[in-house]
């Protein structure tokens, strides 16, 4: 019971996060967005109950994207619904709280990494390199390609 109740407390602390973060970047502040953020706060917790209690070994994030796709089809009785609350939302909004969790998590076992070994580290160092190196080249033809710079 405590698994669940901490999945359900983080879960309602990234929302509300995520939320403030919505209202304060993008100045939006509505019903609608409270209803949205509701709706992504009860779709992930339903993709994790469903990975809880389907007994196969399938990432529990494979059935959140699941259940998020069933929920917004336009075929559902409430697939308009769902899209249109939550298209008050923006995804940078959301992305910033967890991908702060994620970086906690991360941090909160940096001896597991340190154990893997030099070269774990070495590739880490490369994937972070070639990914910021491959983001301003995409960023540069981009730009260039509209004009800005």
């Amino acid at each position: 019971m405590k698994n669940i109740q901490e999945y359900i407390l983080l879960l309602l602390v990234v929302g509300i996060v995520a939320f403030v973060g919505n209202w304060i970047g993008y100045g939006i502040f509505s019903i609608e967005a409270i209803a949205g953020m509701g709706i992504l706060i009860l779709v992930a917790a339903a993709g994790q109950a469903l990975s809880q209690l389907i007994p196969l070994n399938i990432p529990s994030v494979v059935y959140v994207i699941a259940v998020g796709i069933v929920a917004s089809l336009p075929q559902t009785p409430w697939g308009e619904y769902v899209i249109t609350y939550t298209n008050h939302l923006q995804l940078l909004a959301i992305a910033t709280p967890v991908l702060a969790y994620a970086g906690i998590a991360i941090g909160r076992s940096w001896t597991d990494f340190v154990s893997l070994g030099w070269r774990a580290m070495i590739v880490a160092l490369c994937v972070l390199f070639g990914t910021l190196i491959g983001s301003a080249i995409i960023a540069e033809i981009i730009l260039r390609m509209q004009g800005i710079i």
